[in-house]
């Protein structure tokens, strides 16, 4: 792991001061952080902003009982404090038979270079032109009429984690943003479309321009949208759409829901829950990835692994916690903030490309529906049951021809995955990502 730093002797000696209050074992976490926003609206400046902050995290173990606190305040006599105020919660909750820290033969022993630090920092003038030019060139876009504004931020993150088991680990990550909405049309026939993108590296997001243009020429697209008959019918997902089906995939296989048997998948371990041939992949390791990490917030060193392995769904996303109520071992997927304890969740989830063009997808579409935004929230977790608010595109005769809007969309998630079909325009852009995906057999209520 790195040499010693000045974060990592600050959680160490607080892990100290916990074990002279009465802590039987305990874990802290530091984190460093600064950001920096500008913003504009119709040409005009609306905020240039600057943050900067760090907090500290400390959770205490006495038996089976455990508490985390947090504070801002990393004085001497406020650590003691804080570790008095930790220890005496522990005493005061009930037992958890599944806490505790990971044995020293789970703990990550190496920090992997990762790529997630892009140490030239930006001048705020840098992101304020950013966010004019992206805004100017939506605009230009012919038929534009008004602007919701555009944002560019940056923002750098350093995560430090000492425990009482031994385990030491740091990694810093960057994110630079962009982000542009407009609206083209008159009145009450007005349309609203935006475009956005982050990447660990400034270098890697798209020309501000590029960015602008895309959300100015979306806008004027979805001019005059046509109401459709109800049917039963193909929908595509577009990129933008398609990755929220995978992470409803994340939160169904989530280690915590799966133990509270919450889950529409919680039955579904080594089963076929997609159609052969689809892989869906979580990369921690992967290199300027916007989630990336080498370890966990467990000290548990994280790997790539095929969440859905040819259709058949391999492993839930495991902390230690829930590993432990499922008799299962942790998969590296533990997170956490400063003022409470790990959660499982994904890192970088994709849907694998396939070997179709986008194009070729919705080419036998006689009467089908292009999806490209979504409204609402209405997945039931527990049965599967998907119905949202959606806008798009009618499909006829393969081809995209009008605009639509005011519909929904209806399945079930276990139907849905299992008649899936992927494009190969993977992108990542987000976080959890997917190419455009068609699904057959869809209700796409309207009229």
């Amino acid at each position: 792991m790195p040499a010693q730093t000045e974060a990592l002797t600050l959680l160490n000696d607080l892990l100290d001061r916990a074990t002279r209050a009465g802590a039987e074992q305990a874990d802290a976490l530091f984190v460093e952080g600064a950001s920096i926003a500008a913003a504009q609206r119709l040409g005009e400046p609306e905020k240039i902003e600057r943050a900067e902050g760090k907090d500290v995290g400390l959770r205490v173990f006495i038996g089976q009982r455990q508490a985390a606190v947090s504070s801002t305040d990393i004085a001497p006599k406020a650590l003691d404090e804080l570790a008095a105020r930790a220890v005496a919660m522990a005493k005061a909750v009930p037992e958890d038979p599944d806490c505790g820290l990971a044995s020293p033969d789970e703990i990550a022993t190496t920090c992997r270079d990762l790529d997630s630090y892009d140490c030239a920092e930006p001048f705020a003038k840098d992101l304020a032109e950013r966010a004019m030019l992206a805004e100017e060139a939506a605009r230009d876009i012919e038929g534009v009429t008004n602007s919701e504004g555009s944002e560019a931020g940056w923002g750098r993150s350093k995560t430090t984690i000492a425990a009482s088991n031994g385990f030491n680990g740091s990694y810093t990550i960057t994110r630079h943003s962009l982000m542009v909405a407009v609206l083209a049309g008159e009145g009450t026939g007005m349309e609203r479309d935006y475009d956005y993108m982050t990447a660990v590296y400034g270098a890697d997001l798209d020309a501000p321009a590029t960015i602008g243009r895309r959300a100015g020429a979306r806008a004027v697209k979805r001019l005059n949208p046509r109401k459709v008959k109800s049917a039963r019918v193909p929908v595509v997902f577009d990129p933008r759409v398609a990755n929220t089906l995978i992470s409803h995939l994340a939160g169904a296989i989530n280690g915590a829901t799966i133990a509270r048997g919450t889950s529409f998948l919680k039955d579904k371990l080594g089963e076929q829950i997609f159609l052969p041939g689809i892989n869906v992949i979580d990369d921690p390791l992967r290199k300027r990835g916007l989630r990336s990490r080498p370890f966990d917030a467990e000290g548990i060193a994280t790997e790539k692994r095929r969440i859905i392995d040819s259709g058949v769904l391999t492993t839930w996303l495991l902390d230690l916690h829930s590993a432990r109520k499922l008799n299962l071992k942790s998969t590296g997927h533990a997170v956490r903030g400063v003022s409470g304890p790990p959660s499982p969740s994904a890192t970088n989830l994709y849907l694998e490309p396939g070997t179709i063009s986008p194009e070729d997808l919705i080419a036998d579409i006689n009467q089908g529906f292009y999806m490209t935004e979504l409204m609402g929230f209405g997945f039931n977790a527990v049965t599967g049951d998907y119905s949202r608010g959606a806008s798009g595109f009618w499909i006829e005769n393969g081809e995209l021809t009008y605009p639509v809007s005011e519909v929904t969309v209806a399945g079930n998630l276990k139907d849905m995955y299992r008649r899936l079909t992927v494009a190969d325009d993977l992108e990542f852009r987000h976080g959890v990502d997917s190419p455009t995906v068609r699904v057959e057999g869809m209700m796409v209520a309207g009229t």
